[in-house]
């Protein structure tokens, strides 16, 4: 197991980070923006669970095995990417549906079918789990922090695997409160609920397009 004085510096270097401006922030900001902070915090576990993933991944060295055969990464960052322009199809198109509230509530957007918090989890487990970026991250990052005298190296990247989590997810729950109430204010103005959806979904399409075009 790490010492605690690693354990420490590498929460540290895993909490600047997660609060650096990147992909994952920027989804969960789309979330929250469009759907509130409960989808955004549930959007932040999804995260977390990808992570996880790609955590167990890096320690059975699954992850080494697939950067090795770029076909195989090609055909995962492909399908992360369409999978993120697809959710911010679908959020913009429901922008457009029309109105089924009262007069007072119209320009509040209907949520996407799919916008039960169950299938907003999975979508950000998928999001996180179908981008192979992370698993290189991971496969040289966790690795720094490991010294093989203290023990059997999958554990202790399991360890750190898990501190970056919490990291992550502290940072990406205090993002989903703040711009989930920022929304909800937002929300409150005429004719705003809409443009706030489609700006939502408009953010997941440009991360799908930033995915898809990463080397």
């Amino acid at each position: 197991m790490p010492d605690p004085a690693t354990l420490l510096l590498f929460a540290a270097a895993a909490l600047s980070l997660n609060v650096t401006p990147g992909p994952d922030m920027l989804y969960v900001i789309a979330r929250s923006l469009g759907q509130g902070r409960r989808a955004g915090f549930v959007s932040a576990l999804g995260l977390s669970l990808g992570y996880l993933a790609h955590t167990l991944l890096a320690a059975s060295g699954l992850a080494a095995l697939l950067v090795s055969f770029p076909a195989a990464y090609a055909a995962v960052r492909v399908a992360g990417a369409l999978y993120l322009v697809y959710l911010g199809g679908r959020t913009i198109h429901a922008s457009f549906a029309p109105p089924t509230l009262p007069a007072d509530d119209s320009d509040a957007p209907r949520p996407p079918a799919d916008g039960r918090l169950c299938a907003v989890f999975r979508q950000g487990a998928l999001t996180s789990t179908l981008n192979p970026s992370i698993a290189i991250f991971f496969l040289a990052f966790l690795p720094q922090f490991v010294d093989p005298a203290r023990g059997a190296v999958a554990l202790q990247i399991v360890i750190l695997g898990l501190v970056f989590i919490t990291t992550a997810t502290t940072t990406h729950t205090a993002i989903a409160l703040l711009t989930g109430t920022a929304g909800q204010w937002t929300r409150a103005r005429p004719g705003a609920g809409r443009w706030q959806a489609r700006l939502s979904g408009g953010l997941l399409v440009l991360l799908g397009v930033r995915v898809l075009l990463m080397g």
